[in-house]
This record gives structure tokens, C-alpha cells and sequence, in this order.
């Protein structure tokens, strides 16, 4: 605009269109109101591609089938995917069988580009899912008896073990892959192969507690109290009843122990020693000299199926298989599992087939917290599904909710026994579910003929109420009352209960294995002393 001239006729053309322009925003009629124009800075927020962290939340996944996998989660420690090389992880020959996961699709060879891309990437997400709640390449298959295997390393597998499950009446195998396929892409490729009748992921499953602190001494145990078990020990003291804990190694020589244990069954072949989580779990249902366990008299099976871990103990579908086929085998009436994982079909199906024998299964209901999916085996509807309460009858704030919750009992801070003739205070669904195993014990004692749906029914109608009124999603029935129970046990039996089961076990007679000694129990002073009895309450049993 050097030109004078130019300049000038341009600003006559300008000022009329401007003033024309800012008519609209001039003020009328209101000499108090202003137009008021904000401009704001425009801000741009592009989300991480990374999915966001909720380690209490288990991914979904499609056990049968890797692929299936819908990522719901990816653990806080997502860069350690190489499992602890425990026990549980080790192959016939001693060897880690983890392996960390590649950046690429399984097959070890890196990030791929261009328009297949994306897909990798859900692909890659989708398997760490499955690698943090499975064990990283390995498979658990049904297989023909004939399957060599010189035909598993065709397909790129080695076997780690197999044998004959008579619980499900197959062969399973375990295999690890050594070809650098996903788990994914070797499921797919299976399903079309002769002498392979199903695959799936190793799942992973971890125990129930919260936190373990030794102790010494001999405090009040609150939940004897809660539960009423010293007045249901005047009728019953589980006498006779064989109970499989499916857990950590439990110190079989701790004195709380003395002549209960049977029989102990190491499913991992492993030199670990005594672990605090089984000791504790067998403690609740029998301990006997300075505490009280549910079921005193009561005869266990330990089984060992977890193994040492950075964050506990943690076992595997295979290992577990092992327990389950182990104690039906071996004349368990009922079945304790302080453990949980995700929805498996191997285990469904090993379940499926325990509740055929007419065996009573209990389990924790999970400490994922009240935003967590289901977890099994507790949501399996052939089990009791046990969640956990304090000392105020507040419900663990860790305690998985559902409708699967079938009952309450306490499992915050509760005194339990450690290994090496320690204590231990705890907290956790795991010891819910094993108090609840002593309670079933009681009234198998009392009344044998009682059939798992009809445990389940006595548990629930005899519970009392907590919470909302009525059966809800965090205490389920309500907390257990042992006296009232075992009380109810001995009248005819109720029927299932709907809300929890929505198809009572078959009526099959239990294949037992009875024992025929009998061990002689005195009860501790400390532990059972208790209020007179109430008005209409029995008179103690002669011992």
C-alpha cells in the first residue's frame, strides 16, 4: 500500500463493510448489557493408545479358544511378562518354560508396518492380555492315547507332561510351543489336526489373601463367635469327613494339625516346604490345640497345586486338574478352593464332573474388589461361592460381589496357623471359603445323606441376614450361623436354592473312600470355652 491513491480507495471500500459488519453486536434498548465475545484457545486431546491400568480387573477371555481374548485389562508390571520360574512353571526336565512376549505377533519377528498395522497391534494387545493370565506358550489339550510325539513337534510342540484323567474320563496334555507361533495361531491350527480333541490356554490362578502378618499368642478368635461354633460343636465336630484342601503346601507338623491330615498329594512334584496361604486354609477348617478351626474332627487331604511366585503362590489349569482328579479319587465329600482365576473350560469341565460324584465344592469368592467380573471356580454354579466379612459384619472391602455369592463368613484379620509352629494374622476370601468347608463338614457329620444342592440350601436358610433384606450381591444369604445349621441338618433336608443355583448337582451316590480310624479329639479349654447354653439349645454331647 505505497501508492497513495490505491490506499485511499481501498479504505473507502473497507469502512462501510465493517461498520456494516458490527451492526448486529451493537447494544440496544439495554444500556447495562454488553456482548460479550470469548474466544477459547482450541485444545486438542489425543488419547494414549495404551489402554488404561485396573490390575484387580481380569481380561475376559474365551478359554477355549486364545483368540478369543478381549483385552480388559493389562497388569501395573505389563513390561515383566515372563512369569517367576516357581515350580509351577517348570517342565519335566527342571527348565523355565516362560517367555517373554514379543513386540510383534507371537512370532518373535518384530513390529510390523504398513496396512496390517493396526491389526498386529490389537493382535499384540490382545496376547499380553492372555500372557499375563495365562502361562506364556503353553497349551493344556485333550489328546488321543496314540499321539506321539514326534506328531506334537510337527506342529511345532513339545509335550511336558500327560496322563489319564479318570475325573474326566480323557487324556490331557501340556504342551509347550517352540515354533514362535501365538497361542492363538496354534489353537486355530489344532482344531483341524487327528489325535487333538481340544485346546486351549495354561491358565493362571492365584490364591485369595490379602495380607499375612505372624504373630504369637493366643487372641480371641472373633469368628468362632460370629459363625456360633462353639455351640455347634456340642452336636457335631466334623468327625469323620474327609475334606481335600486344593491349596499352598500345608505344614503337616504343626501341632493344630495332629492326626488330621490323611494323606498329602504334591501335584507340582515340587521341593517347596510349607507355605503360610495352605497352612492358614487348613487351619480354619481344622485347627484344635491353642485355636479352633469350623471343623475340628475332620480329616484332611492336602494338596499341594500352588507354587511360589513374586506375588504369592500361583498354579495353572493342568496343575489344578491334577488336585481335582486327585481328591475324587481319593474319597474327598468335600472339596476347598481358596484360589481364583478366569472362566476355563478344562476346570469347568473337571468340576462338572466332581459334582457328578456328589461331592461338596466351596470356594472364595476372589479378592478383585466390587468392580471385578466373576471369577471361578467360585461363579461355577455347582459351587459354593463364599465372600468375607469383618468383625463390625462389614463386608471386606476386597470381597468380590455377583450373584453367584452364595454366603458370608469372616476373613479380615483372622488368627490362624503358620508354618514352622508360627501364627499368622491374615485377611481374605480364602479363609471365608475354608471356614465354610468346616461348616459343610458338620453337617455331612450329622446328616450323610445330604446332597451338595442340599448343603447349599441348609448354609443359605439358616444364614443370618445381612445387609440389604434378603439374598444380595455382597453377603449373599447372609453369615453363616453354624448352630443353626447343624441344627437344621438333622430334619429333612431343604430343597436347592434358586437364586444361586440354577440346577442342583445330580443325585449320583458319592464314591467315598472311608477311613475307618477315628481320631480321638479333646477340645482346648481356650478355644471352646463359650456362654451357657441358650434356652432350648442341647446339652453338650458326651465326648
Amino acid at each position: 500500500m505505497h501508492d497513495g491513491a490505491n490506499w485511499r480507495m481501498t479504505m473507502r471500500r473497507a469502512v462501510p463493510a465493517l461498520i456494516a459488519a458490527m451492526v448486529p453486536f451493537a447494544p440496544f434498548g439495554n444500556p447495562a448489557a454488553h456482548a460479550q465475545i470469548i474466544v477459547r484457545s482450541v485444545t486438542v486431546n489425543v488419547p494414549s493408545r495404551i489402554p488404561s491400568i485396573n490390575p484387580t480387573v481380569a481380561p475376559r477371555i474365551n478359554p477355549n479358544l486364545a483368540g478369543g481374548a478381549a483385552l480388559a485389562g493389562v497388569g501395573a508390571n505389563s513390561a515383566r511378562l515372563r512369569p517367576a520360574c516357581s515350580y509351577a512353571y517348570r517342565d519335566s526336565g527342571g527348565d523355565c518354560s516362560g517367555a517373554a512376549v514379543s513386540s510383534g505377533d507371537g512370532s518373535g519377528n518384530g513390529r510390523k508396518s504398513g496396512k496390517n498395522a493396526s491389526n498386529d497391534t490389537g493382535r499384540n494387545l490382545a496376547q499380553a492380555a492372555l500372557t499375563l493370565r495365562a502361562i506364556p506358550n503353553e497349551i493344556v489339550a485333550e489328546i488321543d492315547d496314540g499321539l506321539s510325539d514326534a506328531q506334537a513337534r510337527r506342529h511345532g510342540l513339545t509335550r511336558l507332561d500327560s496322563q489319564s484323567f479318570p475325573l474326566v474320563g480323557g487324556t490331557i496334555g501340556l504342551f509347550r510351543i517352540t515354533n514362535g507361533k501365538s497361542v492363538e495361531a496354534v489353537s486355530r491350527e489344532l482344531g483341524a489336526v487327528t489325535g487333538f480333541r481340544s485346546v486351549q490356554p495354561n491358565f493362571r490362578y492365584v490364591l485369595q489373601d490379602q495380607s499375612t502378618e505372624l504373630t504369637e499368642g493366643d487372641p480371641a478368635q472373633y469368628a468362632n463367635a460370629k459363625l456360633r461354633l462353639p455351640q455347634a460343636h456340642r452336636l457335631a465336630h466334623g468327625t469323620n469327613v474327609t475334606i481335600a484342601v486344593i491349596d499352598s503346601g500345608i505344614d503337616v507338623r504343626h501341632p493344630e494339625f495332629a492326626g488330621a491330615i490323611v494323606a498329602s498329594f504334591d501335584a507340582l512334584g515340587s521341593k517347596e516346604g510349607p507355605h503360610v496361604h495352605g497352612t492358614g486354609v487348613a487351619g480354619a477348617i481344622v485347627a484344635h490345640a491353642r485355636l479352633m478351626g469350623s471343623a475340628p474332627a475332620a480329616r484332611i487331604l492336602a494338596i499341594r497345586a500352588f507354587g511360589a511366585a513374586p506375588k504369592g503362590a500361583e498354579s495353572t489349569s493342568y496343575v489344578i486338574l491334577k488336585g481335582l482328579d486327585y481328591a475324587a479319587a481319593h474319597g474327598a465329600q468335600i472339596i476347598n478352593m481358596s484360589f481364583a482365576g478366569p472362566k476355563d473350560a478344562l476346570i469347568e469341565r473337571g468340576i462338572a464332573a466332581v459334582a457328578t460324584k456328589g461331592i461338596v465344592m466351596v470356594a472364595a469368592a476372589g479378592n478383585a474388589g466390587p468392580k471385578s467380573p466373576p471369577l471361578y471356580p467360585a461363579a461355577n454354579t455347582n459351587v459354593i461361592a463364599v465372600s468375607a466379612t469383618d468383625a463390625q459384619d462389614k463386608l471386606f472391602a476386597a470381597s468380590n460381589r455377583g450373584g453367584f455369592i452364595a454366603i458370608s463368613a469372616p476373613g479380615v484379620e483372622i488368627f490362624l496357623p503358620a508354618p514352622d509352629e508360627k501364627y499368622q494374622m491374615t485377611s481374605g476370601t480364602s479363609f471365608s471359603a475354608a471356614y465354610i468347608s468346616g461348616l459343610a463338614a458338620l453337617l455331612l457329620e450329622r446328616n450323610p445323606a445330604l446332597k451338595p444342592d442340599e448343603v447349599r440350601a441348609v448354609l443359605m436358610k439358616t444364614a443370618r441376614d445381612l445387609g440389604p433384606p434378603g439374598r444380595d450381591d455382597q453377603f449373599g444369604a447372609g453369615e453363616a450361623d453354624a448352630y443353626a445349621a447343624v441344627s437344621a441338618a438333622s430334619t429333612t433336608p431343604a430343597g436347592p436354592v434358586a437364586e444361586v443355583s440354577d440346577k442342583p448337582a445330580t443325585e449320583t451316590a458319592p464314591d467315598r473312600q472311608e477311613v475307618s480310624t477315628t481320631r480321638a479329639l479333646a477340645l482346648p479349654a481356650a478355644a471352646s470355652a463359650s456362654e451357657k447354653p441358650a434356652a432350648g439349645e442341647p446339652k453338650p454331647a458326651a465326648q
